[in-house]
């Protein structure tokens, strides 16, 4: 079987921070597509945030801090290439399905690879940046406990209103 990234929210941050969160279990791709029309200058605010260290949802389309892999079945891979090829039709300019499959089940594959190499429960980030000639540059790196043993200080508790 297949793994594929899902969505893991540890706390509400993602929700005040995104334009629109992912739902935790969301199936997620790094979704650096998404930034093809932006300049660095017209990266503000929460849009700025997902560029920075946001996964795409490939059920709401929004935006996760951390991904984790899972085992996604055949069935499920086909869904999922099925609406990002419609996503991609329906926001990104693509004349048909027929041409934007190949696009999506390229992208799905490449989260794919990437989530293969994981260990299940492995905790994932990304960070994106732009480079002087407007090239988009993504890392990945793993969220691991410091070397006290305790667990990973990533972000701080507050308590909800």
């Amino acid at each position: 079987m297949t793994r594929l990234l899902r969505a893991i929210r540890l706390d509400v941050s993602d929700t005040h921070v995104f334009p629109l969160a992912a739902e935790p279990g969301d199936w997620v791709i790094p979704g650096t597509f998404a930034f093809r029309n932006y300049t660095d200058e017209g990266l503000t605010g929460k849009i700025r945030q997902a560029f920075v260290s946001g996964f795409l949802s490939l059920e709401n389309l929004g935006w996760s801090t951390l991904a984790t892999p899972a085992e996604l079945s055949a069935e499920e891979r086909d869904r999922l290439i099925e609406g990002l090829a419609q996503h991609f039709v329906d926001e990104h300019g693509a004349p048909s399905l027929e041409a934007a499959r190949p696009v999506a089940t390229a992208e799905i594959d490449d989260a794919c690879e990437l989530a293969g190499e994981l260990d299940l429960n492995a905790l994932l980030a990304i960070q994106r940046e732009i480079d002087d000639e407007g090239a988009i540059h993504e890392r990945f790196h793993l969220v691991t406990p410091s070397d006290d043993k305790s667990h990973a200080r990533i972000w701080d508790v507050t308590e909800d209103e």
